[in-house]
């Protein structure tokens, strides 16, 4: 595997390398040790596959409180998709700051996202599917999310969502998140 360390400090874009022949091809997805060398240490404890049958659905932008905040591991199996993290770790210098990259199942590229980071994705394709690998369970009680077109936070979607769920688009404001939290 390639691992490509982003902007944002902790976060990897991974690239399988493909080993071919003429059945196809091999690739590891993942290996505890790969990870483990480059400073990743996630115990993956659930998988997820999130289906989604129309163009420009938006799931986001999700995260869980600590102590069950999740690490994740992203691929789309079918289709494509943006895919967009944002850094929630107030001592990090890149605080507040997003990244984008579009996943697709040709590319089988994915996306490492540390804990305590926003995460959410719209679909590019009608007919996708994305699977992720979580370090921590779903904690209800934990959930919290982040509005997916906060200007403050000024994620550059490459167009208007057209799908996205009521419990989505009530999240908060990145500042109204921050208040919350400081005073909770």
């Amino acid at each position: 595997m390639i691992f490509t360390e982003t902007e944002l400090p902790g976060a990897f874009i991974i690239d399988v390398e493909r080993m071919s022949d003429e059945r196809g091809f091999f690739a590891r997805s993942w290996c505890e040790d790969e990870f483990a060398a480059h400073g990743i240490l996630m115990p993956p404890l659930q998988a997820n596959v999130s289906s989604n049958p129309r163009r420009g659905t938006l799931r986001g932008m999700h995260y869980q409180l600590p102590p069950h905040e999740e690490t994740k591991l992203v691929r789309c199996t079918r289709g494509a998709i943006y895919d967009v993290i944002v850094d929630l770790r107030e001592e990090s210098p890149t605080y507040g700051k997003w990244l984008g990259v579009e996943l697709t199942a040709d590319s089988f590229r994915m996306l490492f996202v540390p804990g305590r980071f926003a995460h959410g994705f719209l679909t590019l394709t009608d007919n996708t599917d994305v699977c992720y690998q979580v370090s921590a369970k779903y904690a209800p009680g934990a959930e919290r999310g982040l509005r997916w077109n906060d200007p403050a936070i000024g994620i550059q979607w490459p167009f208007q969502p057209n799908l996205v769920s009521e419990k989505d688009q009530r999240h908060p404001d990145f500042q109204l998140r921050v208040q919350e939290e400081v005073n909770s």
